[in-house]
């Protein structure tokens, strides 16, 4: 899967979850540039990810990602 691929299938769980359509994501994107993402929203995000991408993240990747470029590079790994 591509990189662009996998941005668009986040983009699309991000505006799902977070009920903003104006959320356009990039490598750089992290929780303090999205007002609608908080810890309680990070949990749902990941689970809808994981659903998505038929995946699943150990605690220890999740509390690795700085942005997320880190959580892409991490969907790519796998």
């Amino acid at each position: 899967m591509e990189r662009s691929e996998i941005y668009e299938k986040l983009n699309e769980i991000f505006r799902d979850v977070l009920d903003n359509d104006e959320i356009e994501l990039t490598d750089a994107s992290k929780a303090d540039d999205i007002e609608e993402w908080t810890s309680l929203t990070h949990i749902q995000l990941i689970v809808e990810i994981e659903k998505a991408f038929n995946l699943r993240f150990t605690s220890e990747e999740i509390l690795e990602w700085n942005n997320v470029g880190e959580m892409v590079d991490s969907i790519l790994a796998k």
